[in-house]
């Protein structure tokens, strides 16, 4: 379509897509499905307007915010809607077959067992605030690129979009909640008997009492979506994040680099993935982004091509 980009077909198609799964699959497992088809439909048209709209003001600073911005404002809904939609292709949640998985392979629960051998406030902040760092790492790459040049801007939230929304995808059809499930009982799911834990877990109180620990469980209480675990997104769109700063923002990498791989491993401390998450969170960035590179660059405007023809610049680290 005319003034479209790759970001604006993969948003556009994943409007789709997800309709389509709602109008095909919903059965009895999404409530008031009409409305969400519609809701998704009327996501569409708005997505074309401010497409179209922007086309034609392309000095208007507020249409050239949100046209560059939009998908970003979408990320909450869509992975929040998965956690209504996740029951169409499944009942209950899939975590038994991991927890049994990792028990398998490491004897125990890392999930649980990282953060019983460190129970202490600075360690534990330190990984709260690791994983917090994940929202920084999404704008602050995102706002960086985007005042620099808009062409490294566009690259970037669109690889780093197709990523997010193929995570979600996968959650629709593999919903995990992940280690929630030791320490309570989320939307009438309990485990089996036989990979329950006879006394629920609990955490450390030198845990309970730092500032980051609190801040993430106002988080996960306001904002997370029920079977949402498996692949981590924190874990693959960080290492996304990463790829760009290494690209376009050398004077960062290696602070970048260390900050997720202290990530990684707060998924597990700070008890939100299975170990077996952040293994598939990572899988998930080395196929996609590459893949996202080859979409994006086969699928872009010839006006975008000429652009980066006559300033060579703008695929150049600085």
């Amino acid at each position: 379509m005319k003034h479209y980009t790759f970001i604006d077909y993969v948003t556009q198609g994943y409007l789709v897509v997800v309709a389509l799964l709602i109008l095909l699959f919903h059965g009895g497992a999404v409530p008031g499905w009409p409305w969400w088809v519609g809701g998704h439909v009327l996501g569409m048209i708005l997505v074309h307007w401010l497409i179209q709209t922007h086309a034609r003001q392309p000095e208007n600073r507020g249409w050239d915010f949100l046209r560059h911005f939009y998908p970003v404002l979408l990320y909450i809904g869509f992975y929040r809607e998965t956690g209504k939609l996740n029951q169409m292709f499944a009942v209950g949640f899939l975590d038994a077959p991991l927890i049994r998985l990792e028990e398998r392979i490491f004897g125990a629960q890392p999930s649980l067992t990282f953060m019983e051998n460190l129970p202490f406030l600075a360690v534990s902040e330190l990984f709260y605030a690791s994983y917090f760092s994940y929202y920084i790492m999404i704008a602050g790459v995102g706002l960086v690129l985007y005042l620099r040049d808009r062409q490294q801007f566009f690259h970037y939230l669109s690889v780093n979009s197709f990523v997010f929304y193929v995570c979600y995808l996968i959650y629709i059809f593999v919903p995990v909640m992940g280690p929630r499930v030791f320490w309570q009982a989320i939307d009438g799911y309990e485990l089996p008997a036989d990979v329950r834990l006879e006394v629920l877990a609990q955490f450390p109180v030198a845990v309970q009492a730092g500032p980051f620990f609190r801040v993430m469980a106002w988080i996960y209480e306001n904002l997370e979506a029920s079977g949402a675990a498996f692949p981590s997104s924190h874990v693959a769109v960080a290492l996304t994040t990463l790829y760009f700063s290494w690209r376009y923002l050398p004077r960062i990498r290696f602070a970048h680099l260390v900050l997720v791989v202290l990530l990684c491993l707060s998924t597990v401390y700070c008890r939100y993935h299975y170990v077996v998450d952040v293994a598939a969170g990572v899988i998930t960035a080395v196929l996609l982004v590459p893949f996202g590179n080859w979409l994006y660059f086969r699928f872009r405007r010839p006006a975008e091509t000429l652009i980066m023809v006559h300033r060579p610049e703008t695929d150049r680290a600085v």
